[in-house]
């Protein structure tokens, strides 16, 4: 005795036309991944270098009141000027995160993805730019921060498209994206 089962979408009705093609992927984001990185780069760069042009250490120049200024600042640090003493680790985890992102980019058909991800990478190599070849020296080089907000501490272009990438990231997961730009499906199902 056979104890086969029949699945109701198994029948002949059920078998894909030979003449239907699956729906095409979308197009990999490779290339808006790496505009939007080489653009953040360029930006803090060029902010870096006309603030250090322009600016002494320490010296602040209001915009907005006491509320916005610019404010020039060599962080030895990461965010928040913390782990001030580990900018050699800070460098080695900033080159982690590139390497994760350059494994992550093969798979990336999201343009939200390709978008938060351009941001975060933009801003880690601008970043390890900073610690690549500013003072004292490679693998130890502080970062140029310039933009003070409040009582919020002072940070650099690179800073604010980690920051805002990191946002999208988060939003990209609880909206349940995938780097495929496919909603994953929802796991109560």
């Amino acid at each position: 005795m056979s104890s086969a089962h029949t699945d109701p979408d198994s029948g002949p009705d059920s078998l894909p036309d030979p003449g239907e093609r699956a729906p095409e992927p979308p197009p990999k984001r490779l290339g808006m991944l790496a505009a939007i990185a080489a653009t953040v780069i360029a930006l803090d760069l060029l902010t870096k270098i006309v603030m250090v042009s322009w600016l002494r250490d320490g010296e602040r120049v209001p915009l907005v009141g006491d509320l916005v200024s610019f404010t020039l600042v060599r962080n030895p640090g990461a965010a928040f000027s913390l782990a001030t003493g580990m900018t050699w680790v800070l460098t080695l985890v900033a080159l982690a995160v590139v390497v994760g992102i350059v494994r992550f980019a093969r798979r990336l058909r999201s343009r939200g993805w390709a978008l938060a991800l351009g941001l975060v990478l933009g801003g880690a190599l601008g970043n390890l730019v900073d610690r690549f070849f500013r003072d004292p020296g490679p693998l130890q080089g502080h970062v140029v921060d310039f933009v003070s907000v409040g009582w919020f501490p002072v940070f650099n272009v690179a800073d604010s498209a980690i920051t805002v990438g990191g946002a999208v990231l988060v939003l990209l997961a609880l909206l349940g994206r995938d780097l495929d730009g496919v909603r994953t499906p929802d796991a109560r199902a």
